[in-house]
């Protein structure tokens, strides 16, 4: 992870509430330090040739799929590597009709990003109906 946590980092492992919880404390804290290094809130994704754009909805989606996985909140600690390097597999679909974090979406594209030791994380992206700003919408891992 280029975004550098200062501290010492334990990610528990374990499926209880309590667990969960400090792992989505674990993946809020990630976002804030991401958003502090990074003032444009968007990285260059090199297969897209386009930016990615992280806001409110990437981080409670993230938060709320990836703290339920202990590997899927390794992943999201890549959370630069995997902005930078994800490629698109399939064409994109169509946003989940009566999700209404997804409403403001023409298409959702799915992309993964190889990683050592977790095998492979999962990208979602999202484009703006509005504008066809691509926004992150949920890193998880989907291998080991």
């Amino acid at each position: 992870m280029e975004t550098n946590l200062k501290t010492k980092l334990f990610v528990p492992s374990g499926d209880s509430k309590q667990e969960i919880k400090m792992r989505e404390s674990i993946i809020s804290d990630i976002y804030r330090k991401w958003y502090e290094d990074h003032p444009s809130k968007s990285v260059f994704n090199h297969y897209l040739n386009d930016f990615i754009n992280i806001r409110f909805v990437s981080i409670n989606e993230t938060i709320h799929h990836a703290s339920r996985s202990f590997l899927s909140t390794l992943a999201v600690l890549q959370i630069d590597l995997i902005l930078k390097n994800a490629y698109q597999i399939g064409e994109p679909v169509e946003p989940k009709e009566g999700n209404k974090n997804q409403k403001d979406f023409s298409e959702i594209i799915i992309m993964e990003c190889p990683l050592i030791g977790i095998e492979t994380a999962k990208l979602t992206v999202g484009v703006k109906k509005k504008n066809g700003m691509k926004i992150q919408y949920c890193i998880t891992a989907i291998g080991v």
